[in-house]
Formats: C-alpha cells, structure tokens, sequence
C-alpha cells in the first residue's frame, strides 16, 4: 500500500519536483497546496500519512500549519525551509515537525528525510499509547514531551556509545519496557544513567 502524501508549497516549481521525487518512489500525492491553511484543510480530509511543508507560505505559514495539523497527531510532518537557522529549527520541532530539509534540497536528501519523519512518527505514536495505558493524571500532553524527551537523549546515547540507528534504539527502548514491564520512560532514564545497556 503507498504511503500517502500532501504536499504544501507556494513555488510551484518545487512543487513541482517534490510531486516528481515522489511519485518515482512510489509514493501517492494525494494533495497539493500552496497556503498553510489549505495544507490544514488537506490534511484533515485525506488523513495523510506525511505533509511537507514549507515554512514561508502566505495565509497561515507553515509553523502555525504544522502546529494544527500536529495537534491530531495523525499525521508525521517534514518542514521544508531556505534556512537552516538553529532557532527556526527548534521552532519547526515545538510545533511538531519530525523532520527538517533546507532547500534548494536534492532527492537523495528528501528521501531520508522522509523516513526519519514516518519513523519519528511511529514512535510518537507508540509513546501516545503508552501514556494513554497509564493512569489518567500522567495522560497530559506534558507528559508526553517529558517521556520524548528522555527517549531522545536515550536513542542520541545509544546511537553514539552502541553504534545503533536511530529505528534499532527506538526498538531497543521499546523492546526493553515491554519486556521488564515498565514505561519507555524508566527505560530511557537507565539507559541515560547507564545501568541498562544493550547485550
């Protein structure tokens, strides 16, 4: 089944490639837009599996986009931007992006790209209900980011002590709080603190 996508971007032109890139490697476009608010609008009719979006559209820009369209948490986000400014980055992950990509971009940067924010997603998804198995007070969107957080700074230590990709750590972390019966969260800040660590 083709992973589904909305792409939104004001130059056509990269919308264009973008469509392009894309279709070869089979993915399916199933929306193109070039505002924030259509690519909203999109989204929520189609139920993407990815939105790209720029950040510097006219209406609603692509941060404010990606922030409603994160809210659902249906959907992984990439932001495309010409900047690579550190704090626009930081902006573009609060609101919810997964991923980042500076244009001008090339294919063999986009495709990775993609994948780093499908699999984030999976992730996210998979923190979402965990948090919904614990008790109603830890249900809070606070406690969410607080167990990204630390799941985070578990996968950086495992990818850069243990040589593991950023999937294999998730797994790892996922694997291990299953198998001990406890959260992702107690996981993670052992493995920060390095009393769990892979065989």
């Amino acid at each position: 089944m083709a992973r589904t996508v909305v792409i939104a971007e004001d130059e056509a032109i990269v919308r264009l490639d973008l469509r392009e890139i894309l279709e070869e490697e089979g993915y399916l476009v199933v929306g193109e837009a070039g505002r924030g608010d259509e690519a909203v609008a999109l989204e929520r009719e189609h139920h993407p599996d990815l939105v790209i979006l720029d950040i510097k559209m006219p209406g609603m820009d692509g941060l404010t986009a990606a922030r409603e369209i994160s809210t659902d948490q249906r959907t992984a986000v990439l932001i495309l931007t010409a900047f690579s400014q550190r704090d626009l980055v930081d902006q573009a992950r609060d609101a919810g992006a997964l991923a980042y990509l500076v244009k001008p971009f090339q294919k063999e940067e986009l495709l990775p790209a993609i994948e780093v924010a499908l699999a984030r997603f999976r992730e996210l998804r998979a923190l979402a209900e965990e948090n919904a198995q614990l008790s109603e007070g830890n249900r809070s969107l606070e406690a969410q980011l607080e167990t990204r957080r630390w799941v985070d700074r578990a996968k950086g230590k495992l990818m850069d002590s243990f040589g593991m990709s950023e999937s294999n750590a998730f797994t790892f972390i996922q694997q291990r709080a299953m198998n001990d019966r406890i959260t992702m969260k107690e996981v993670a800040q052992s493995i920060v603190a390095g009393s769990i660590v892979p065989d």
